[in-house]
């Protein structure tokens, strides 16, 4: 018997399919920032939160912990490995002398970058494959999945 090429059956069978993708790529893509993690000497909780503070800083550090999911105490070793390794700046927010935002160097930061960018290249080769149209489909769905993935941890962090 053949699978259904259209109806719910098929439907079903191709979102599972997806599914299926998507927990491939997230491991592919954990695999890959934990060889990058290695090249450059951090540890992998290290480059997510050195990510967290080039994508969203400059930001505190109790923000940074939230974010990440990080406990404070935990989040200030990570904080100390990158100052020390001079990934990150703690910089005095002059508004409130208690107030400490965080920043990442971004000469270093593009280290990193090269380190990624025949996963960029590849993707930049992948979408060429694809018009306008479906890109943005396809960019609509991933938001959609992320957005559902922070809700499935908010949902979990909580206790649900």
């Amino acid at each position: 018997m053949t699978p259904a090429t259209s109806g719910p059956a098929a439907h079903d069978d191709h979102a599972t399919a997806v599914t299926e993708l998507l927990r491939e790529l997230t491991v592919q893509l954990r695999l890959l920032n934990h060889q990058v993690s290695d090249r450059i000497g951090l540890q992998d909780v290290d480059l997510e939160c050195l990510d967290l503070i080039a994508r969203t800083g400059p930001l505190t550090p109790s923000a940074l912990a939230r974010a990440a999911d990080l406990h404070p105490a935990t989040l200030t070793g990570v904080l100390d490995r990158l100052e020390n390794a001079g990934w990150i700046k703690r910089e005095r927010v002059p508004t409130d002398r208690r107030a400490v935002h965080l920043t990442a160097d971004m000469v270093r930061g593009r280290d990193v970058l090269r380190l990624y960018e025949p996963m960029r290249a590849a993707i930049a080769d992948i979408c060429a494959d694809f018009d306008p149209a479906q890109l943005k489909v396809i960019a609509a769905f991933l938001a959609r999945v992320g957005a559902a993935g922070r809700q499935a941890t908010d949902d979990l962090a909580a206790g649900n």
